[in-house]
Parts: structure tokens; C-alpha cells; sequence
């Protein structure tokens, strides 16, 4: 079991930039690999990022790319969001997941343990 809790989020303007934490409990936190999701007011959850056990590997929505970037500490048990040039299109509760599955990343269906979420308020 992994208990997931995001931190890191808030209201910036656009162009700004914010990074956000995932702390995971447990010790076996390099068995599984983590993602990014956000889901903004009346839409659904979509992907955001994901990154792979050992970190070397990395993916990231279209709407994302060149923006932000995924990271994973396994020292300390921590996943990171790094988020720059902010849009208020970027707006949404942020929320990071574990799965142990190897593929399908993309897929919010993959993903066994959710954390609570964070806001994230970008302004025009």
C-alpha cells in the first residue's frame, strides 16, 4: 500500500512558475511509477506526466510539453512537477498517482494508489 499526499500548489500569474511535491509513504517506493494528473472544473481527468521507476524515463501530454518537467527522488520517497510558463489553461486540481504497471501511463486506469490533489489557480 502507498499513501500519496501533494503539496506545492497555489495561485500564480501567467508566465510563472510553481513545482509540486508528491511525498509516498512506504518503503518500496521504486517499485512503482508515478504520474501526473489534473482534472479542471467540469472536465474530466487528463494526463499530465509520467515517469518511470528508475526515473530515466519520462512522458508528457502535448498540452505540457517543453513546460514542465517530471522528476522523482527515490531517496526520499518523492515525485516532482516542475511547472513553468503557466497558462491559465493550466488551472486544475493536480494530483499524482502510483501504478505498478509497466505500460499505459498515460491512462488514469493504470494507476493503483491516487494522492488527495492539489490547486493549482493560474491568472491572467
Amino acid at each position: 500500500q502507498v499513501q500519496l499526499v501533494e503539496s506545492g500548489g497555489g495561485l500564480v500569474q501567467a508566465g510563472g512558475s510553481l513545482r509540486l511535491s508528491c511525498a509516498a509513504s512506504g518503503h518500496t517506493f521504486s517499485s512503482y511509477a508515478m504520474g501526473w494528473f489534473r482534472q479542471a472544473p467540469g472536465k474530466e481527468r487528463e494526463f499530465v506526466a509520467a515517469i518511470s521507476r528508475s526515473g530515466d524515463n519520462t512522458y508528457y501530454a502535448d498540452s505540457v510539453k517543453g513546460r514542465f518537467t517530471i522528476s522523482r527522488e527515490n531517496a526520499k520517497n518523492t515525485v516532482y512537477l516542475q511547472m513553468n510558463s503557466l497558462k491559465p489553461e493550466d488551472t486544475a486540481v493536480y494530483y499524482c498517482a502510483a501504478t505498478v504497471s509497466y505500460s499505459g501511463l498515460g491512462s488514469q486506469y493504470q494507476y493503483n494508489y491516487w494522492g488527495q490533489g492539489t490547486q493549482v489557480t493560474v491568472s491572467s
